[in-house]
């Protein structure tokens, strides 16, 4: 092929996986209502899977093809969180931060959720250490440095269903009181955590008969604008620091 058509194949595998974190994105909420956190994270072990099998039998199929439709599939389920870059608004980072902040008790719950900015970055060193030329960056393993994102998902998919589901989920969403005590003791231990669950039981009262809130009734919701600004500042100035080759 000419050259354009080489620089055009690649921008389309570099921009496909923020197209694929796009997707994940939209489709996030929806999905972690209709099956729950646990559940929808354990679906976002199918793209990750696929998009490992893709990109790692490319070369061996002799299809460029197949690293773009990998590519676009990694970035719906955000990489697993480990070995690649992270769109930070895609499907399995979203749901994992639902489900880790619902799971956590009160005192902790700062303290897990920033677990998810500790293993992106974690994730990105590992990242490029493996496609160092003295590990997997060479002509022979690229390939297995391409599908190496299917390890951590397959330890998610052996590991997540002896956890329970989030505890929030299954008193908001799902009624279910029992369920969430159950979740409770199993996730904290045995002890008093009525104060907990007499919390989520409050919001459950001030949220009756709410329906859930689409994108465009978050940006005309005045309560939460500055809010919104704040993190929308932060998290695109975060692309223009050069955070990736540092």
């Amino acid at each position: 092929p000419s050259e354009e058509i080489i620089t055009l194949m690649w921008s389309f595998v570099v921009s496909i996986y923020s197209i694929g974190g796009l997707l994940g994105s939209l489709s996030a909420g929806y999905l972690s209502v209709r099956f729950g956190r646990k559940k929808a994270m354990l679906f976002t072990n199918i793209p990750a899977l696929l998009s490992a099998t893709l990109m790692g039998l490319s070369r061996l199929c002799g299809s460029f093809e197949m690293i773009i439709a990998g590519r676009l599939f990694s970035g719906v389920c955000g990489g697993k969180l480990a070995f690649l870059p992270v769109v930070l608004n895609s499907l399995a980072l979203n749901i994992h931060l639902m489900y880790a902040g619902e799971c956590a008790p009160r005192k902790l719950r700062g303290l897990i959720a920033i677990t998810a900015s500790t293993a992106t970055a974690i994730g990105k060193f590992v990242g490029f250490a493996l496609g160092l030329r003295e590990v997997l960056g060479v002509d022979a393993l690229w390939p297995i440095l391409m599908a190496v994102n299917a390890l951590p998902a397959l330890v998610q998919l052996l590991t997540l269903p002896f956890f329970p589901d989030s505890p929030r989920y299954l008193l908001i969403d799902k009624k279910d009181k029992e369920g969430c005590i159950k979740a409770v003791k199993q996730l904290w231990g045995d002890g008093d955590h009525m104060a907990e669950i007499d919390d989520m039981m409050a919001e459950q009262e001030a949220i009756r008969g709410e329906k859930a809130k689409s994108v465009c009734d978050l940006f005309r919701d005045k309560a939460v604008r500055w809010q919104l600004i704040t993190l929308f500042l932060v998290s695109s100035c975060m692309q223009f620091i050069g955070v990736n080759v540092v």
